[in-house]
């Protein structure tokens, strides 16, 4: 009997490679997508190879049409998709006041309608009880003053998914969002000493938080333990946001 399948996109690195780790950890073969980073996304594989898992990498850039087609076509998608994460996306700092058209455009392109583009994709492969997992952002209900772009991404992304869930759950197909606080990946990397502190000091439980922190509700948002669960935002940050 084959393993089940999970797709993860931006699966090769942050957030996306502790995943696609802990989802191969529960016995899932793992198809990740990347963009840009093709080497960590093969360590990622070989990492889960080694472990005795199937795993292969492929270059998707989410808001390319030929390139998500290609995803969609690949021989695996034969077996079916048993979990579906949307992971990828992108970041820039700019301040809300600065951002231009062009900013937007770019980042829902990216974002938002990239998500989109591979469930449209992929729907057809996903198995009757499917489940998607969607992680979005705190900002993307709070907003921030140096990521207006990001933020109306994600907050796009969040209500497209919750609309989903309340289609597709009659199908036995469930959808679920993540909503990470500070987590220690590329997007904080720049902070100095200073404001790494500082970020810190708004936790209530006074810690960033790690990519695995993320993976571990993924995990359970894609195993049978949360077969009720289904249309949830699931705020992941130590406390910080509360809404």
């Amino acid at each position: 009997m084959s393993r089940p399948l999970a797709v993860i996109t931006g699966g090769g690195r942050g957030i996306g490679a502790a995943i696609s780790k802990r989802l191969a950890e529960d016995g899932y073969d793992i198809i990740l997508t990347y963009n840009n980073s093709s080497k960590p996304a093969e360590m990622v594989v070989e990492g889960i190879r080694n472990s005795g898992i199937d795993a292969v990498a492929l270059k998707v850039d989410c808001s390319d049409k030929g390139e998500v087609g290609l995803l969609g076509i690949h021989a695996w998608m034969n077996r079916g998709v048993d979990a579906l994460v949307l992971n990828h996306g992108e970041y820039r700092r700019i301040a809300a006041e600065d951002m231009e058209l062009e900013d937007l455009d770019r980042t829902m392109r990216v974002n938002f309608e990239g998500a989109v583009r591979v469930w449209k994709t992929l729907q057809k492969h996903l198995n009757e009880d499917a489940r998607m997992v969607v992680v979005s952002s705190q900002l993307g209900i709070k907003g921030s003053p140096h990521g207006a772009d990001y933020s109306a991404s994600k907050a796009a992304l969040s209500a497209w998914a919750r609309s989903l869930s309340q289609t597709v759950g009659n199908s036995g197909k469930r959808v679920n969002i993540i909503a990470p606080g500070f987590v220690d990946t590329d997007i904080l990397a720049g902070d100095s000493a200073q404001k790494r502190e500082e970020r810190i000091e708004l936790v209530p439980q006074k810690r960033i938080g790690t990519p695995e922190d993320i993976a571990g509700v993924a995990s359970f948002l894609c195993g049978k333990d949360s077969k009720y669960v289904n249309g949830a935002i699931i705020h992941v940050n130590g406390g910080l946001y509360l809404p």
